[in-house]
């Protein structure tokens, strides 16, 4: 177990990173998208990962300046909650019938949110520090979020792709 400085900043940078990746795809496939529900939703996508690195931003300058007590946050006040509830539409299942590039970028999201949860669950197992273990696994419960909204889409729509290719469903 690990809580050195360096370790934290590591993780910390590297929750940076992820969110980065996340917008930039987020951002691409919403510019690309001729449908509107589903440019709506990866930018919602894409504007959530810009608010999760301002608080990761937030949170790395109070980690240099107050140590392991800027863990110490009111993770319920954060605006992340309830991203599902944005996402379930059926107009997004509408216009995404038929749509390999969005059903396509749907699995590459759920893949970086998935990855994303190991790294944080990885970090929480290997935390000394109660609150620095608990900020990892609420940074974890960030990504099950999208995951969660991601993987309910994808299941909606991509059964019609199938359909619509000439397999039956699975």
């Amino acid at each position: 177990m690990s809580d050195t400085r360096e370790a934290i900043l590591d993780v910390l940078k590297k929750a940076y990173q992820i969110e980065t990746d996340g917008y930039t795809f987020y951002s691409m496939v919403a510019e690309r998208s001729q449908r509107q529900a589903v440019r709506e939703i990866f930018d919602k996508l894409a504007r959530d990962e810009l608010q999760h690195k301002a608080y990761l931003r937030d949170i790395g300058a109070r980690y240099q300046a107050e140590g392991v007590s800027a863990f110490a946050v009111n993770r319920a006040d954060t605006s992340m909650r309830q991203f599902a509830d944005v996402l379930f539409t059926d107009r997004f299942r509408e216009q995404a019938r038929g749509a390999e590039f969005e059903v396509s970028a749907l699995s590459i999201g759920m893949q970086l949110e998935s990855n994303a949860m190991a790294t944080f669950h990885a970090a929480a197992r290997d935390a000394a520090d109660v609150e620095v273990r608990e900020f990892y696994k609420f940074l974890a419960d960030w990504e099950r979020q999208h995951l969660d909204a991601l993987h309910g889409l994808f299941t909606a729509v991509r059964g019609e792709i199938f359909a619509d290719a000439g397999f039956e469903r699975f």
